[in-house]
């Protein structure tokens, strides 16, 4: 897809995300100069277009409270990965779930999934609760807490957005 120089200007101005407004698209059309209806047709045509994979939530957990976060790797056999990655992914508490190859001999595990809570004992009591109702208590894993926090930032396709001139819409 060959990208205008409104999309261009879009796409920069969305790396900081919707604004937290009733009318997002309208703040970020009259950022970049389009309307809010040509916001949302550009951003449909990108996201069919496969220039944009997703829209998602980027939540500051430590912000919230949530400092006790793990990821919990397992090593699932190959036959069973999908049935308990599906699972995992139906626990409310599971915030993130996919699989990954093995980097053997290194690393066995090829399933991963994040769980936040407040204090470490309690995302711990919530891993077991979890790994219990999915019959996954017996397969090898491990629970790795998080030290810090990382900055999560959406990509990033220019270093600024200005007004696209009427010309080159």
């Amino acid at each position: 897809m060959e990208l205008s120089a409104s999309d261009r200007l879009l796409l920069a101005a969305l790396a900081d995300g919707l604004p937290l407004l009733p009318r997002p698209f309208a703040a970020l059309g009259e950022k970049v100069g389009i309307t809010e209806a040509e916001v949302i047709e550009r951003l449909r045509a990108l996201r069919e277009a496969g220039v944009i994979n997703r829209f998602g939530l980027i939540v500051r957990h430590a912000e919230l409270g949530y400092a006790a976060n793990a990821m919990v790797v397992l090593d699932v056999a190959d036959r069973d990965l999908e049935r308990a990655g599906q699972s995992l992914a139906r626990e409310a508490e599971i915030a993130l779930c996919y699989a990954r190859p093995r980097r053997l001999p290194l690393w066995s595990y090829n399933l991963f999934c994040m769980v936040f809570g407040r204090e470490r004992a309690q995302t711990l009591g919530r891993i077991e609760a979890i790994l219990a109702r999915c019959g996954l208590v017996q397969v090898p894993h491990a629970i790795l807490f998080s030290r810090r926090p990382f900055v999560q930032r959406a990509a990033r396709y220019a270093a600024h957005a200005r007004q696209v001139p009427e010309a080159e819409r």
